[in-house]
């Protein structure tokens, strides 16, 4: 892989990502639904190390310095990690000629990982069982990530016009 793939497969990844954020803004001024607080992702990542995995309830577990500036780099860093491990499966090839489909699939696919690893290890059980409106939170997160998949095939095609 040469760096400018490398780089343009990057920027896929944070344009994505972008996208993601840019969705959460609009569910949360519409319907007043509130996005993930990165913050918690990052303490749980900080805890990591520390020997804490797993959280009754991570929102009340105490703060941990530098969470918000973790939660957001991981975030995105994330997202581009998501975009190469797609273009590992799909090929090159994909990003001279996206194709919508493949990467909606892979997207539906992507859920899983916080339905089955980081709900549960952030206390809320697999995909939000133990969440008051699981049913909307399942919806919110299959809906995050078919629009982060719409941001990566979009991002593809921008990176495409130049």
């Amino acid at each position: 892989m040469t760096q400018e793939t490398f780089f343009y497969i990057s920027l896929i990844g944070i344009g994505a990502t972008v996208a993601m954020d840019l969705y959460a803004i609009l569910i949360k001024k519409l319907f007043a639904i509130p996005s993930l607080n990165y913050a918690l992702l990052g303490r749980w990542l900080l805890l990591m190390p520390r020997g804490q995995l797993v959280h009754q309830n991570i929102a009340s577990t105490h703060y941990v310095r530098g969470e918000v500036f973790i939660g957001w780099s991981a975030h995105y860093a994330i997202g581009v990690i998501f975009a190469f491990i797609f273009i590992s499966i799909t090929g090159l090839n994909w990003l001279s000629a996206p194709e919508l489909l493949p990467i909606l699939l892979f997207s539906c696919l992507s859920v899983s990982l916080p339905f089955f690893i980081m709900q549960p290890c952030f206390g809320m059980g697999f995909a939000a069982s133990r969440l008051p409106s699981a049913n909307q939170a399942r919806l919110k997160s299959i809906c995050t990530h078919l629009v982060f998949g719409l941001g990566v095939y979009v991002s593809a095609l921008l990176v495409n016009l130049f």
